[in-house]
């Protein structure tokens, strides 16, 4: 069984970005970037399908410039047995990905497709849907846990009312939760060892795909600064207050 994980590079979690000065986009010139942490733990769970000897090879993709490499070449670091980049000079979108992503797949022939439930940057929480429906597979997203028997994954998923258990044949496309596992910590020695491995390189424009930008991103802005809190002695002030600034019957 073969397991494909989709990888994207974002701004590290622990940095606040800052909005450039002509409002054009966020500035991530000299910013630390990683991997997104959902497609972490979307790496985790298929290495872990693998060392339960219920997958053989665990591929990664990425798509965008050369940069990317260093997060597949994390993704080797943890375990994975191929890398391959998609390469484009586009700013990529969330349906022209799912269609790149769908052509990996046709190549590849994968019983499963683990991804991020959704990217830090744009926080779309869409890729998921988008490929299954391209590609008419069953899907489960916001997996907190996956089990294969068979040609069959029972998943687990967070749902508004607490949980849900799904049972889908394979192939199919699931999206991981942060609660699914605990991503591994990445030795030194795997990462120099992952430096050295090849990461075969695809260019966007030889797939057929169109996957110019679609959307138009006219401005980003910080948003408005929150009013400072006051302070109240009682119940019967706070009712007060609420009455005759907010409008509120009581």
């Amino acid at each position: 069984m073969k397991i494909l994980v989709a990888v994207k590079r974002v701004v590290d979690y622990n940095i606040k970005v800052r909005v450039k000065p002509d409002g054009s986009n966020v500035d991530i010139d000299g910013v630390k970037m990683g991997v997104n942490p959902f497609d972490e733990n979307a790496i985790e769970e298929a290495l872990r399908l693998k060392e339960q000897g219920k997958a053989t090879e665990v591929v990664a993709v990425s798509f965008g410039t050369q940069v990317n490499q260093d997060v597949l070449r994390h993704a080797l670091a943890m375990g994975v047995d191929r890398a391959i980049l998609v390469e484009s000079a586009e700013k990529l979108q969330s349906l022209a990905v799912a269609k790149l992503i769908k052509t990996v797949v046709e190549r590849e022939q994968p019983d499963l497709i683990i991804l991020g439930k959704q990217s830090i940057d744009d926080d779309a929480g869409q890729m998921g849907q988008m490929l299954a429906g391209l590609l008419n597979y069953p899907q489960a997203t916001f997996a907190s846990s996956i089990n294969l028997e068979g040609k069959v994954a029972t998943v687990t998923r967070e749902v508004d009312g607490g949980t849900e258990t799904l049972a889908l044949d394979l192939p199919a496309v699931i999206t991981a939760d942060l609660r699914l596992n605990e991503p591994r910590f990445v030795k030194l020695p795997n990462l120099m060892m992952a430096r050295k491995k090849p990461i075969e390189t695809i260019n966007a424009d030889t797939l057929g795909i169109e996957h110019e930008p679609r959307l138009k991103l006219l401005k980003v802005s910080e948003p408005p600064a929150r009013k400072a809190g006051i302070r109240v002695s009682s119940v019967e002030e706070l009712l007060t207050k609420l009455r005759g600034e907010e409008g509120i019957n009581l």
